[in-house]
């Protein structure tokens, strides 16, 4: 496979060093510099490489502390807000970027008047005077070199040293398109990595080039006027010549309005660009398509054509954009939650916890901040929501369908729980927050139940009904036995406790 390096110093520009290096072929392996030039210049270089991470980031991902009862909301503010503070989307949609570019990039973390050598201390990460660098191969070349397949580091990123100057793997996330093969080298990615979304892709990217160049000459002959007229052979047509020069002056400077008069001999005609619309159009949409089947992307976001609604090929189309963001999102999922970490220990600090306890003395009043904060932690989950979003109708049908469905497990699991008050405190626990979730039917103010409370008062009228219990049996003493007395249930335990044989209990009970 040849590899394309394309020198720009002496061309008028990047894009037209693409255009004009006649080396290009079907297979050709992107260097570092033609990736860049591609994605900074070429029409669909940003919408292959960037635009379907800002679509997997156009929606916010839903996020919940199960375990933070009363707090939750202030938890997730916190963390959306230090979120924002950091600037975070903007971050790993560079990075993302950047390795589907080159096939390999990577995101340090560094803190201002501290070595980069250094591990990350999480526990002081709150106070620390932090930033954020994105690498591209670059500046860090060589991170996946080791092809030895008896190797523990084969195929794997070894220490990130940018420019030669070591980070700590805790410092660095390192993010490759697709995954690394056997002895093939990345051109782009200096290294045995991934590889660029444009590699397959380059001989059509060129190929794209060439319509743009096509629309202009068309665009600059559609204007253009035949005139047939006779030529001029003697010295009298001569003086006809220049006539009828003057007459395609005023043909050329003619407008609406004015009349043009000509010979019945003669005519003007546009250029005929018919036959060239319908092949220029044709060839384009088939290049399009294959640039979206080399880059494993849907052409609709190539195109940006709108969906087609109602019944139709829309909706299946709306289908594959949104199955193509859902494995983005999976992808994605490695960086992210090493961005979650950090955000954690910054949001959630020390220093923050101590207004939790000021605000909720009863709850956090006695517990050590660590042991919140890796409850908080662990109970952590951010969803992405589903990049197709029904009609607010629609949304309501199917709540009320969720609330229905709550309604009756609630119904024939409390009787069986009411025995039970802990069992019955949990039921309804998971029932308000079923409930609290539906905001398409319940808007405003969430439902938050006092639990400690509400298990106190299940048990006291647990033990005021078995005391009203025992003393109706007492008031008829000869009652026939029933299992379900309690005073029956204690002799079946002493019954069943006892070790001695049937035919001695009978005798102690004669005795």
């Amino acid at each position: 496979m040849a590899e394309v390096t394309v020198d720009t110093a002496g061309l008028g520009s990047n894009l037209s060093a693409i255009l004009d290096a006649e080396d290009i072929r079907p297979g050709d392996d992107p260097s570092y510099q033609v990736c860049k030039a591609i994605y900074l210049y070429h029409p669909l270089g940003g919408k292959i490489c960037e635009s379907p991470v800002r679509l997997a980031q156009s929606q916010n991902r839903e996020i919940t502390v199960a375990s933070a009862e009363g707090i939750e909301e202030m938890l997730v503010e916190r963390f959306e807000e230090t979120w924002r503070a950091l600037d975070m989307s903007a971050i790993l949609l560079n990075l993302r970027t950047q390795a589907r570019i080159y096939g390999l990039a990577g995101a340090g973390l560094g803190e201002k008047g501290k070595d980069s050598s250094a591990p990350l201390d999480l526990d002081e990460l709150w106070k620390a005077d932090i930033y954020f660098n994105v690498f591209d191969p670059l500046n860090i070349p060589g991170l996946i070199i080791d092809q030895d397949p008896n190797s523990p580091t084969y195929q794997k990123f070894s220490d990130v040293r940018v420019n030669g100057k070591p980070w700590h793997r805790s410092r660095t996330k390192v993010v490759q398109n697709e995954s690394s093969i056997y002895l093939a080298w990345t051109s782009s990615a200096y290294a045995y990595a991934g590889r660029s979304c444009f590699q397959r892709a380059l001989y059509m990217l060129k190929s794209f080039l060439n319509t743009m160049v096509v629309d202009d000459q068309v665009a600059r002959k559609a204007g253009l006027l035949i005139a047939k007229q006779e030529q001029p052979g003697s010295v009298i047509d001569q003086i006809m010549g220049a006539m009828a020069a003057v007459k395609r002056w005023l043909l050329k400077s003619g407008g609406n309005n004015q009349v043009l008069s000509i010979a019945t001999t003669e005519s003007v005609e546009s250029l005929n660009l018919r036959n060239v619309d319908g092949a220029l159009q044709s060839a384009r949409n088939d290049i399009i398509k294959n640039i979206a089947t080399a880059v494993d992307m849907p052409a609709k976001l190539l195109t940006q054509e709108a969906f087609v609604e109602g019944f139709g090929e829309g909706t299946e189309d709306a289908k594959a954009v949104a199955q193509f963001i859902d494995r983005l999102r999976i992808e994605m999922e490695p960086e992210y939650a090493w961005a979650d970490t950090v955000v954690q220990h910054r949001a959630w600090s020390p220093e923050w916890y101590e207004t939790v306890r000021e605000r909720y003395p009863a709850d956090f009043g006695n517990v050590e901040y660590k042991t919140a904060f890796y409850s908080w932690r662990n109970n952590f989950r951010a969803v992405w929501p589903s990049l197709i979003r029904e009609e607010p109708s629609q949304l309501a049908v199917i709540d009320d369908i969720k609330l229905k469905a709550v309604i009756a497990y609630v119904q024939v699991h409390a009787p069986l729980f009411a025995a039970v008050p802990e069992l019955l405190a949990e039921l309804l626990r998971w029932s308000q927050a079923a409930v609290n979730v539906n905001e398409t039917l319940f808007r405003g103010e969430k439902l938050n139940l006092d639990f400690d409370q509400l298990l106190a008062s299940l048990k006291d009228r647990q033990e005021s009904g078995q005391h009203e219990l025992e003393e109706e049996e007492n008031a008829r003493p000869n009652r026939p036995f029933s299992g379900h007395d309690s005073a029956g249930i204690a002799f079946l335990k002493d019954w069943a406790a006892d070790k001695r044989s049937i035919a001695e209990r009978l005798a102690a009970m004669n005795a």
